[in-house]
C-alpha cells in the first residue's frame, strides 16, 4: 500500500506547490470522521490488536455517531 501526503500548501509561499484538490477534500472528510469518534476511547487508542476487530469498532462508532447526529 503506497501512501502519499496530501496536504494543502501554505498560501503565502512564494513558489506555489501543486496538490490534488479532490484527494485533499476526501482526506479532510476522513479526518473529521475520526475526530467525531475520538470520544470512543477504544477506537481512539487502537485498543484492538486485530485489524478486523478494529474495523468492527470503527463501524460501531460510526453508527453511533450517525444515530446521535440524525434526529
Amino acid at each position: 500500500m503506497k501512501a502519499r501526503a496530501c496536504i494543502k500548501p501554505n498560501p503565502t509561499r512564494k513558489r506555489k506547490k501543486r496538490y490534488d484538490r479532490d484527494q485533499y477534500n476526501h482526506r479532510n472528510v476522513i479526518e473529521r470522521f475520526f475526530c467525531r469518534i475520538k470520544p470512543c476511547h477504544r477506537v481512539a487508542t487502537r485498543y484492538e490488536k486485530k485489524a478486523a476487530n478494529f474495523a468492527g469498532f470503527i463501524w460501531l462508532a460510526a453508527g453511533i455517531t450517525a444515530k446521535i447526529e440524525c434526529p
